[in-house]
C-alpha cells in the first residue's frame, strides 16, 4: 500500500534526524508530487503518522515534526512547571477567563454540588516551547476561595491555595480518556476541529480529604506520555 511506504520514509527521515522536532513539512501539494502520489493517499500516510504522535497539524499553517512528549506521571504530585522543567522545557500559562457562575450540570456532578451552588471556573492554556500543549478546564468549589479570582491565576493553583487559604493538596483521582479538540479549545491550541486529544480528569482532594477542585486537562496527544510505576511488596 503506497501510503504506508510514504509513511514508513517520513519516519525514517524523522528517526535519523533529517526533519527535526519543530520542523515545519513541505506543503501537502509539494509533498504529494515528491512523492508521485494523490493528495488522498498522502493525507492517510499523514494521518497514520498524526495518530502515532510524530507529526501535528495546525490549523491553516500546516504539518510539523512533533517534539518528544513530556512524562506525564499520575503517581507524583507534579505541576505543569515541574513537568516542563524536568524536560527542559521552556513553559508558560495564558488565563483564558476568570468566572464565578452558578454550577452547570457538569460542574455539579463532578463535584458532588447541591443544587445552586456557585463554582469558579478557570480556562487556561498551557505552552511547552510557545506551543500551545494543553487547555485546562477548572472547576473549584467557591466556599474554601471566596476571593480566589483576586489572585493571579495565570501561576499555579497549588500555591494560590497554599500561600493564601492554607490548602494543599492531600491526593489526586485521575481518570484518562481519549477525546478530540473541537470549538474553542481546538481554535486556543491552533489545532483542527477533531485532532485527537489525551483528555486528563483531576479531582483533587485537600489535606482532610475534602474534594476541592475538578481539573479537566485537554493535551495535544502528541505532547504528553504517560508514565507510571508500581511497586509490589
Amino acid at each position: 500500500m503506497q501510503y504506508v511506504k510514504i509513511k514508513e520514509a517520513l519516519l525514517e527521515q524523522i528517526d535519523t534526524g533529517m526533519l527535526s522536532p519543530g520542523q515545519k513539512l513541505p506543503s501537502e501539494r509539494k509533498l504529494a508530487e515528491t512523492f508521485d502520489t494523490t493528495r488522498v493517499t498522502l493525507r492517510e500516510a499523514l494521518s497514520l503518522l498524526e495518530s502515532e504522535g510524530r507529526i501535528y497539524r495546525e490549523d491553516r499553517r500546516g504539518w510539523f515534526i512533533s517534539p518528544p512528549p513530556v512524562c506525564y506521571n499520575p503517581a507524583l504530585a507534579l505541576t505543569f512547571e515541574d513537568i516542563a522543567i524536568a524536560a527542559n522545557r521552556k513553559f508558560g500559562t495564558e488565563l483564558v477567563s476568570a468566572k464565578t457562575i452558578l454550577a452547570t450540570k457538569q460542574a455539579s456532578e463532578l463535584l458532588a454540588l447541591p443544587p445552586f451552588s456557585d463554582v469558579h471556573r478557570l480556562e487556561r492554556v498551557r505552552y511547552l516551547d510557545d506551543r500551545p500543549v494543553v487547555y485546562m478546564t477548572h472547576f473549584i468549589k467557591s466556599d474554601p476561595f471566596p476571593n480566589l479570582l483576586d489572585f493571579d491565576l495565570a501561576v499555579s493553583l497549588t500555591n494560590v491555595y497554599h500561600d493564601h487559604f492554607d490548602t494543599r493538596y492531600g491526593n489526586t483521582r485521575y481518570c484518562i480518556n481519549i477525546t478530540s479538540l473541537v470549538g474553542d479549545m481546538a481554535h486556543a491550541l491552533r489545532a483542527t476541529s477533531g485532532s485527537p486529544a489525551m483528555l486528563v480528569k483531576k479531582f483533587n482532594y485537600d489535606q482532610h480529604g475534602t474534594l476541592i477542585d475538578c481539573c479537566l486537562e485537554y493535551w495535544r496527544h502528541d505532547a504528553i506520555c504517560i508514565e507510571s510505576e508500581v511497586e509490589f511488596s
